[in-house]
Order: C-alpha cells, then sequence, then structure tokens
C-alpha cells in the first residue's frame, strides 16, 4: 500500500482515521481555509504524484459545504498529478433526487454525479444508494456496498425464530428481502405514499406480522416520519416487539429521541457512514462501524482485486 495516500475533507474525519487504521496507512493532512468573502481553499498537505489518492467525504448536512469540499479536493489531488483519484463517499445525500417527478424538477442525483467527474474522479466507492438506478448517473466507474453483512451480524446473535423483517414500501422490498433471506427469517412491506419530505402515509402492511418480533429495515432515516408511521401500523396488527435498524443514521429534527420514546422500540441500529454526535445518542442507539468494509474495497481497488466478490 505505499504508493497509496488517503485525505479526508471535514464531513467525517473519525471514519478516516479508522478506515486508515484498518489499511495500517497515515491519514494524510488536509488544509481548509475560508476567505472574507465566504470562499473556500483547499490544500493537500501530502505528496500526490502519480499516487493512488482516496478521498473520504460523504455528503452529509452541511451537504452544500461538504460538496465543494470534495470538489476543491478533487481539483487539487488532479493539479498534483495524482495517477488516480477515488471519491469515499458513504453517503451520497443527492441519491434521493433521482427523477423527474414534477415539471421542470432539477435531478441533482445526475448533476452532483456529473460534478464529481468534471472535477477529476476517478473512480467512486459509495455505500447504500437510496435508488438503485443512481449508480448510472455516474460516468466514471462506481463500486457500490451495502451495510447488509453488518447489520445481519448484529441481529444473527438474537433469537429470530419469531421475527420477520419489514421494509417500510415496497421500493426498499429487494434490500430487505436479502436481508431476510440473511437472517433466515420472512419479509414483509409497508405500502407507503409520500406527499411531501415530511408527511407520509402506509396504509397497510403486506405480509404477516401478529404478535412477530419485527425488523424495520431502511436505507437511510433522516425525519423519521416514514418508520413512526410504519410502527403505528404495525402497533395496530399487533406485533410483539420492534427494533429499527438502517445504514445512514441522519437522525435529523429530533428523530432519534422521537423514535426512542416509542415504548415498543427495543434498538435502533445504525452504522457510522455519518457521523452522529455525541449528544444526540439515547440508550437504546447501537451503531456498527463500516469502516472494515470501505477498507477493503478501498485495499482491493488499489491492488486490482474485485470488489463484487466482496458480497459472494
Amino acid at each position: 500500500m505505499r504508493d497509496i495516500a488517503v485525505f479526508s475533507g471535514s464531513a467525517h474525519p473519525e471514519l478516516a482515521e479508522e478506515i486508515c487504521a484498518q489499511l495500517a496507512v497515515p491519514l494524510l493532512p488536509v488544509r481548509i481555509d475560508r476567505f472574507a468573502n465566504d470562499c473556500l481553499e483547499v490544500q493537500l498537505q501530502a505528496n500526490c504524484r502519480e499516487r493512488d489518492v482516496f478521498l473520504i467525504q460523504p455528503l452529509v448536512p452541511p451537504v452544500q459545504e461538504h460538496l465543494v469540499e470534495l470538489l476543491l479536493m478533487l481539483d487539487a489531488a488532479r493539479g498534483a498529478s495524482a495517477a488516480r483519484t477515488t471519491v469515499v463517499m458513504s453517503h451520497y445525500a443527492y441519491a434521493r433526487s433521482d427523477k423527474k417527478d414534477e415539471p421542470r424538477i432539477s435531478i441533482g442525483g445526475r448533476l452532483v454525479a456529473d460534478l464529481l467527474s468534471a472535477a477529476g474522479a476517478s473512480r467512486v466507492l459509495t455505500l447504500t444508494l437510496h435508488s438503485p438506478q443512481v449508480h448510472g448517473f455516474f460516468s466514471v466507474p462506481v463500486d457500490h456496498l451495502h451495510a447488509l453483512r453488518e447489520l445481519a451480524g448484529h441481529f444473527r446473535g438474537d433469537d429470530l425464530t419469531n421475527s420477520v423483517v419489514v421494509s417500510p414500501d415496497l421500493g426498499n422490498a429487494k434490500p430487505a428481502s436479502a436481508f431476510a433471506r440473511m437472517l433466515g427469517v420472512p419479509v414483509a412491506a409497508g405500502a407507503k405514499q409520500r406527499f411531501s419530505d415530511d408527511r407520509v402515509v402506509i396504509s397497510t402492511v403486506i405480509g404477516e406480522v401478529e404478535g412477530k418480533d419485527v425488523i424495520v429495515l431502511d436505507d437511510e432515516i433522516a425525519r423519521g416520519s416514514t418508520v413512526v408511521e410504519l410502527i403505528d401500523r404495525l402497533r395496530e396488527r399487533g406485533v410483539a416487539s420492534i427494533r429499527v435498524a438502517c445504514t445512514h443514521g441522519l437522525f435529523t429534527d429530533g428523530a432519534l429521541d422521537r423514535l426512542a420514546a416509542q415504548p415498543d422500540v427495543l434498538e435502533i441500529v445504525c452504522t457510522n457512514s455519518v457521523p452522529i454526535p455525541k449528544e444526540k445518542w439515547v440508550p437504546k442507539l447501537r451503531v456498527l462501524s463500516i469502516a472494515p468494509a470501505m477498507a477493503e474495497a478501498m485495499r482491493r481497488i488499489h491492488n486490482g482485486e474485485s470488489v463484487s466478490s466482496l458480497f459472494h
């Protein structure tokens, strides 16, 4: 790994340090300055010439600030004659903007993918995109990981004889089915209709959930509107217990407190794909590390090995 150079922006330095510890390489310094006119300047403070450069920067709030940081880091790496520059993006926030569902609306997922390519990205390593078609927005190679193995490993330590995995909507049914197969349990799904960013209606739950120990699986939880609505429907169906799992635990606007306040929610499980400030943590929260998986994918990219075989 001597020709590798790993840098991190300000979005999630803790994850970057954990990944570098797994790879046994140093996390190289980055200087980020803000001028009086509010413009940013980035300097990669280590040699990049003819090296395999990895830039670790998830798009997390403030998303626009971290996006510009990433674009400037890409430009700096290209200007420093990096042999290849891989963006390591454990959360791609703009993946939610993936279709034209209203007239004259922007498709941010495609635009930001174009920006990354134009700024100098040779490759992208990401985790659990909101929808699989976002993969096709990129004009550079994309390695798309998921955290189902990490989440399944957590739940395998429990008695699952009465358990069922429930997806909040049919769009997430495919990964929920794969997750259920890993655990050897059945799967169910909610019939969801979204009216706005914070207004969701789940009319029914499709599948047998009465008297079951439910594991709700979602790709990300922001405000938690969908999960809270699903919990209400599950409660009406008389489930025995509820545990909530997701890859990206954004937990905005007090979502974590609202979920933890639900008496029948026993546990909230997520990964560290996005930073969760310690002051937000609640006793029911469990955070799993995706650093080993990201580090192994980076090692394979650097050595020209298969990344997809990680999931076999």
